[in-house]
């Protein structure tokens, strides 16, 4: 499995460069259970990382290129009639996939982005009363620009609270732009990319996480940070329940990536803000990462 992990690694670097912590994140929220939102201006990599990630594994993949007039049912599928059976035929859409991209999510109406949020939270799709699950593992991936806000419309609270953690990939450095180029002549192109990972790998890796040892006093540590959001004057809105699961789950697979059976504060402390910033209203326009190295280091660490 630590070779597998490595080999998807090294798959992922062939195409983004110098990306190593921004890989690691999205490999956490994979391995985790969870999902990923890529919050960066345009043309840093965003889709080009998903994309690999997809090429990388060897599952289905579907992207969905978000727009105004993007319809729910263009999401979920819908019944169509058949006149040759006399009867509707469910016709199934882009989530039924193993890795969902859905590209520049902000985009999308309120009413199309509320279709993602079952299927993100309880891995199956209700058409017409009828319940069917999706494939598992199952994993989405959204993209949106955080700069540009004409014709968008910003993530609901209860749909942000569904990705696991959010990261921004920010802009190469000069030799990682400088390879970029170099890249473009002899490198490796993402049509090259072979699968180095099974369904059935990543099922086992899921399981191989949730095993990782926290002990009590990091519990202790982790509920004392979220519950000092839900208590701080300078946020309106606290993390929910689901982010504290969330946080927990995301050390255990951070700690596993990184070769160990048992988490440690550092874990805790590095994934806090990834896990936690997208989840919060600050008051008065505050910035909410700010808030959250505030309350780090307030906090004793055990």
């Amino acid at each position: 499995m630590r070779e597998k992990i490595d080999a998807l690694t090294q798959n992922l670097n062939r195409t983004i460069v110098g990306k190593t912590e921004a890989i690691r994140l999205v490999l956490v929220a994979l391995l985790g259970g969870g999902h990923a939102l890529l919050e960066d201006v345009p043309g840093v990599g965003k889709t080009l990382l998903a994309k690999s990630l997809a090429r990388s594994l060897d599952g289905t993949f579907q992207r969905l290129q978000c727009t105004p007039d993007l319809l729910p049912t263009d999401i979920t599928g819908t019944n169509i009639w058949n006149p040759k059976s006399g009867e509707f035929t469910y016709m199934p859409g882009p989530v039924f996939a193993n890795i969902v991209l859905a590209d520049e999510i902000n985009r999308a109406t309120p009413r199309t982005q509320s279709a993602l949020l079952e299927v993100m939270e309880e891995h199956q799709v209700t058409v017409d009363g009828v319940s069917r699950p999706v494939p598992y593992p199952f994993f989405v991936i959204a993209t949106q620009n955080p700069v540009e806000y004409q014709g968008t419309f910003p993530l609901p609270e209860a749909q942000m609270d569904r990705f696991m953690l959010s990261l921004s990939l920010g802009y190469p450095g000069m030799d990682e732009e400088l390879q970029m180029l170099q890249n473009l002549q002899h490198g490796v192109k993402l049509a090259d990319l072979q699968p180095c990972m099974t369904l059935a790998e990543i099922a086992q890796l899921r399981e191989l996480c949730s095993q990782v040892k926290v002990e009590t006093v990091l519990q202790q540590y982790i509920l004392e940070l979220v519950r000092a959001t839900r208590q701080d004057e300078e946020i309106t809105l606290g993390v929910s329940p689901r982010g504290t699961v969330a946080l927990q789950k995301a050390t255990q697979a951070l700690a596993f990536l990184l070769g160990r059976d048992y988490a440690i504060p550092d874990d805790v402390k590095f994934l806090a803000p990834y896990v936690l910033c997208h989840r919060l209203i600050p008051r008065g326009g505050r910035n909410a990462r700010g808030i959250v190295d505030r309350l780090l280091r307030s906090l004793p660490i055990p």
